[in-house]
């Protein structure tokens, strides 16, 4: 692993940690691509028998993919190359033998919702926010996989008005619609809850524990069995998506054409 992802076992638990506080843990190609391997890997080696995801620092746990990677964009299956990737991520999060918990604190949005959004729990501090604001920054759009992801933990129409209206959730809300199963004080405090849940789940029947979550991924694998290429790229290929990259890099308000 890379600085900007760090990977630790602690009593039988894996502990991977989004390791970007300054940049509140914006994810790089490398650091998706290191998580992926950590599901893919982690249960062979036995030395792990749950994982808990984390961010460092106290503002966020992962704040979406870092923007300035998609200034290299050219052409229609850049995007689409895109989408693949990070569905091939989250699919890495989702078909892990392993129980997984989501550590949430601050900002979780973007690609950081994403990941956990596909962690089999979560829970959070009171400063959670999450959600997708894609439309009020970048004018791109989710792939049908990861849109079956997060309405199928809290439906579609609250799907369609956090990313409608690009607010985010906070703590109670995603609680009470059942997005997180528990809130705590602080991150501090979320961390070493989800070692406690984590040892928890470990000492459970691995098998009850992989039948479950496998079932549940090919429901929801189904309801996402659908062609999206064409909506990827008309999203990061549109002349909106570059004025919103670039208004967001450079910090002011992007003025959309609908083109």
């Amino acid at each position: 692993m890379s600085d900007e992802l760090l990977y630790e076992v602690r009593d039988d638990i894996g502990v991977v940690t989004f390791n970007r506080p300054q940049a509140r843990n914006a994810l790089t190609f490398a650091m998706y691509e290191g998580l992926a391997e950590i599901c893919e890997t982690a249960p062979g080696r036995g030395d792990a028998k749950a994982l808990v995801v984390i961010g460092a620092g106290d503002k966020a746990f992962a704040a979406g993919t870092d923007i300035a990677q998609f200034r290299s964009f050219k052409t229609p299956q850049d995007a689409i190359d895109y989408e693949q990737r990070i569905d091939k991520v989250l699919s890495a999060v989702e078909r892990c033998p392993l129980p997984t918990v989501a550590a949430l604190a601050g900002a979780c949005t973007g690609g950081g919702a994403g990941i956990a959004a596909a962690c089999d729990i979560r829970i959070a501090a009171r400063d959670l926010k999450f959600g997708f604001p894609i439309a009020r920054t970048l004018g791109n759009c989710l792939s049908a996989r990861n849109l079956a992801r997060l309405s199928a933990l809290i439906g579609a129409g609250r799907t369609k008005e956090i990313i409608f209206t690009s607010r985010l959730m906070g703590a109670e809300e995603a609680l009470a619609g059942g997005l997180v199963t528990e809130l705590l004080g602080d991150r501090a405090a979320v961390e070493a809850r989800a070692l406690e849940l984590s040892a928890l789940l470990a000492g459970q029947a691995p098998l009850t524990l992989q039948a479950t979550k496998e079932a549940l991924r090919r429901l929801t694998a189904a309801t996402a069995a659908v062609d999206d290429q064409d909506l990827i790229v008309q999203c990061y290929t549109s002349a909106d998506f570059r004025e919103g990259l670039e208004a967001f890099l450079g910090k002011r308000k992007p003025q959309w054409t609908g083109r």
